[in-house]
């Protein structure tokens, strides 16, 4: 197995305290009733989270059937009300609601996604879906600490924590489990956002995740870039591997990639110097080349081919001239001049249904925001300057509503692991404070 590495200890304690501050300080009155539950101790709660990370929904085959039965029996035990949605067959969503006491206000929605990327576990200190917590450090090792099943449990543990309080929401608050946000989120959230059901919900903000921090500040996110995924054909006369052509397919494909290579680095360079965020900038990775004409052993070695294909993907920041970036594509990296066509698999768009640009805005015009910023300021944290996801988040399915949806995971002073081997989450960031 592979050696653990050394990690810090992160300052993690906002979730309960985040979440209560959003229900008392957007609410017009505090409602305290008779507990319906009991406080958790820190060993239940520990337990509870380790019982989530051992359910393996790693994609492509996500045990949804076992992670679905674990969140139904948690909301039972809040006396929260429940429903499963199955907007494709196989594809469940759990849908947690705790009524207020005012239905008529805008309610609250705190969504994650129950599914995880897959994993090595050859690669790993600890076997992924164990859950191993290492007690002299209290870090939990598992496949998605992380992204997002944190998230998920910390949202629930705050509401075990205020209803054994006594404490009554003003307005609804819903909890949204939804799968399949690993492989886009087509069959889960977005036609969660598009449906009647979500409708009927009156959302008036939506929590979504976010990123661990290196050091001390909170991260949080106001918009995401959108995902271009594309692919460049190159075609050309076959013809002897020792021969030198003009216009050879794997000629042409070669001349686009180093135009798209020279400006990843102008790009990057940005994001080197410091001038830029990564969420600032336009990111192309090449994913995928192929090419030659296979063989029993491999490839024919003196044959060159007459197509040639290369993948990449494109992460294209709101803020970015969608037009001038389709522009560069057709005349700088797959002109037909040269023999080359392009073809999207994937192009995500940068604004909304209203033809607005799809970010949140953090000003005045948005109480959210500054309910959110008090909430950390009450809890001794310390927010660093908003930023654009450098990848994709369901919370675009809601922000395409129009609606304000914020990405925040409360895990300072933690290596960003989201994807790595040994992913792994400090227990504070579960456990919380004492109310």
């Amino acid at each position: 197995m592979a050696a653990t590495p050394h990690l810090p200890q992160p300052e993690c304690f906002l979730s309960v305290s985040l979440l209560l501050l959003l229900l008392l300080v957007s609410s017009l009155q505090i409602s305290l009733a008779k507990p319906s539950v009991q406080e958790s101790t820190e060993s239940e709660i520990i337990s509870r989270f380790q019982q989530y990370l051992q359910i393996n929904t790693s994609q492509p085959d996500p045990d949804y059937k076992q992670s679905t039965s674990f969140l139904l029996a948690i909301a039972n035990s809040l006396s929260l009300e429940s429903q499963v949605l199955e907007f494709v067959p196989g594809k469940p969503l759990v849908l947690l609601k705790w009524p207020g006491t005012d239905p008529s206000l805008p309610s609250i929605l705190l969504n994650s996604h129950t599914d995880v990327v897959p994993s090595e576990p050859h690669k790993w200190g600890h076997p992924p879906f164990q859950a191993h917590l290492d007690p002299s450090t209290g870090h939990i090792f598992a496949r998605g600490s992380q992204d997002m099943k944190c998230v998920g449990m910390q949202y629930l543990e705050a509401i075990w924590k205020l209803r054994s309080s006594g404490f009554k929401p003003t307005r609804d608050v819903y909890l949204s489990f939804v799968p399949d946000e690993e492989i886009g989120g087509h069959d889960g959230a977005e036609k969660f956002a598009e449906s009647e059901v979500f409708d009927k919900m009156n959302v008036g903000v939506v929590l979504d995740e976010g990123l661990a921090s290196p050091d001390g500040f909170y991260r949080v996110f106001y918009g995401e870039r959108s995902a271009w995924w594309m692919s460049i054909k190159a075609v050309g006369k076959p013809g002897h591997g020792a021969k030198l052509y003009d216009n050879s397919a794997m000629e042409n494909l070669f001349k686009s990639i180093e135009s798209i290579r020279r400006f990843r680095s102008a790009q990057f360079d940005l994001v080197k110097s410091g001038s830029r965020a990564e969420g600032d900038v336009i990111s192309v990775n090449m994913v995928f080349l192929k090419a030659g004409t296979p063989s029993p052993t491999g490839f024919v070695m003196n044959l060159q081919p007459s197509e040639a294909v290369a993948g990449f993907d494109i992460r294209v920041p709101p803020t970015a001239d969608p037009l001038a970036l389709e522009r560069r594509i057709a005349e700088e990296w797959a002109p037909s001049s040269r023999n080359m066509t392009f073809e999207f698999k994937q192009k995500g768009p940068l604004h909304d249904k209203f033809g607005k640009p799809m970010v949140t805005p953090l000003d005045d015009s948005n109480p959210w925001w500054g309910l959110l910023q008090k909430a950390i300021k009450n809890a001794n944290g310390v927010l660093g300057k908003p930023e654009i996801f450098p990848a994709s988040t369901d919370a675009r399915y809601f922000r395409n509503r129009g609606l304000p949806a914020i990405g925040f995971s409360p895990m300072a002073n933690t290596p960003i692991l989201l994807h790595d081997h040994n992913e792994v989450i400090i227990i504070s960031c579960i456990v919380g404070p004492s109310l």
